[in-house]
């Protein structure tokens, strides 16, 4: 039901997406089942099938689920591409920071004490 290509994905969409941990509670629970309507994810969960269609809402345009329509229904199964591209944004922003303090630490190695 999306609209954008994956590659369309910016690291913050997905980490906005992602900040809300009912949203966190929901994808978790799409992949352990490998996929559930609003209703029946309502039926675990302590809100609403209305706010947890808002909130499939958000995870589907970060790119994190993908909505099928089925019948009546919208099925929703986790769509992980977006978030492997944020965890290897993270972990390359996360090995820069690395070298710079590798950097920091070697020079204030160097300097003798006064």
């Amino acid at each position: 039901m999306t609209g954008t290509h994956d590659g369309d994905r910016a690291p913050e969409d997905v980490l906005l997406a992602l900040a809300d941990p009912m949203r966190r509670q929901i994808l978790s629970a799409l992949v352990r089942e490998g996929g559930a309507t609003s209703t029946s994810l309502a039926a675990t969960l302590p809100v609403t099938r209305q706010a947890v269609a808002k909130h499939l809402a958000v995870l589907d345009r970060a790119g994190l689920v993908r909505g099928h329509r089925t019948g009546r229904e919208v099925r929703y199964e986790p769509h992980l591409q977006p978030l492997e591209r944020t965890t290897r944004w993270l972990n390359a922003l996360a090995a820069q920071w690395d070298r710079r303090l590798d950097a920091i630490k070697d020079l204030a190695e160097r300097e003798e004490p006064s």
